[in-house]
């Protein structure tokens, strides 16, 4: 079997990936090693930038987002109980989107059976093999049995603990990491959100979100351990924790009801350099990992998606090998910025201070964000997200 670019991994960046090199008339195959539904369980994130909306709707899988999905225009910050608003729109002319990345997975599966493009789920010992040569090739395992895949390309889209990532040249990858000594403690519940934009908390109690997935569905979090055992925590315990560390307004909204989902996830950053190796290319959470305080791990999957598509049609409309070439530094330069942005609202909100310096340090850093027009449009640029 032989196809153009081979796609390990069929979550919304391999997925998103697929889709635009379809629509440019460019062959592909997804390998993935779970079921479709196993993917679809998969609960993440649910806030996207501009530039993910449009590249949505460029490969014609936005119409449910804008139907169902929900524009934040503002994004809140609940400061020791007191409440503060950016305006994302009047101060960047954005918006961002609350739709989650289980819905925006499902929009893409569907588009990409509706083009009769392939897909193969359940595809056990996928092995990378003849990278730096002009022929490379995907071994693997479906309905028992063995299967290789020649092809032009392969684009790694399978995550921190994929296989592409490790198929690289033993020393020939730079990681930079930092783990941060907390996790965030996370509830889905079938109850109205306390508000109709995100609120960042920060509390002496420790830091709380409350997001949304719909008007009638809440996404909350609270910081813990990042160890800690999902099975001491009942719901009464979560919401016991979790509404002391509201504002007053917010606690008098709060209807509480059983979780849907509940689940632990540590905080940290990661980058793993550089992004190609031969004719393997990375994307996506392959390639870094983000605290989730920025909103920005999917998004940073997607500009990854929009760099190496336009890479990969440049080479086949033009014969140019240009945008491959370069691939890895500009993802790598907007993967940087999102890094930096991402630790710094996780040390901005979390109650980490190791000294009462760090302390007041956060709060004069707060102070200045909402109290200067020029701080607080320089958030609103990252959170919206920078241009591609």
């Amino acid at each position: 079997m032989r196809t153009q670019v081979a796609i390990i991994g069929a979550g919304p960046a391999g997925l998103l990936l697929g889709q635009l090199l379809h629509k440019s008339g460019i062959d592909n195959i997804i390998l993935e090693r779970q079921t479709g539904d196993y993917v679809l369980s998969r609960i993440r994130a649910g806030i996207i930038e501009q530039g993910t909306i449009d590249l949505l709707d460029e490969v014609g899988a936005g119409a449910r987002m804008h139907e169902e999905g929900l524009p934040h225009e503002g994004v809140l910050m609940c400061i020791d109980g007191v409440r503060h608003r950016i305006p994302l729109k009047d101060l960047t002319g954005k918006i961002v989107m609350v739709y989650g990345q289980t819905e925006i997975t499902k929009d893409l599966m569907d588009h990409r059976a509706l083009a009769g493009v392939p897909t193969v789920y359940s595809a056990h010992d996928v092995s990378l093999h003849d990278i730096f040569s002009d022929t490379p090739r995907v071994t693997y395992t479906a309905d028992g049995k063995s299967h290789e895949l020649a092809c032009d390309y392969i684009a790694g889209c399978d995550g921190f603990h994929g296989i592409s990532r490790q198929s690289a040249p033993s020393g020939a990858i730079t990681t930079h990491e930092r783990v941060y000594p907390l996790g965030w403690l996370g509830i889905l519940s079938e109850t109205p959100p306390v508000s109709h934009e995100a609120m960042y908390v920060r509390h002496e109690r420790g830091f709380a979100l409350c997001s949304l997935r719909s008007p009638t569905r809440s996404r909350y979090y609270i910081q813990c351990k990042p160890d800690e055992d999902i099975a001491a925590w009942p719901d009464q315990r979560f919401w016991d924790e979790f509404k002391p560390r509201l504002d007053e307004e917010s606690r008098e909204q709060l209807i509480i009801g059983p979780s849907i989902e509940k689940s632990v996830a540590p905080l940290r950053s990661f980058v793993a350099e550089p992004m190609r190796f031969g004719r393997l290319f990375l994307a996506g959470d392959a390639a870094h990992i983000v605290p989730p305080t920025g909103a920005k791990g999917l998004n940073l999957a997607a500009s990854d998606v929009h760099y190496l598509s336009q890479a990969l049609i440049e080479r086949y409309a033009e014969k140019s090998d240009a945008g491959l070439d370069h691939y890895s530094e500009r993802a790598l330069s907007r993967v940087w910025k999102a890094e930096r942005f991402s630790w710094w609202m996780t040390t901005l909100l979390h109650a980490i201070a190791e000294t009462s310096f760090d302390r007041k340090i956060q709060l004069a850093e707060l102070d200045y964000l909402f109290g200067s027009k020029a701080g607080a449009a320089a958030f609103s640029e990252n959170y919206v997200g920078l241009p591609y």
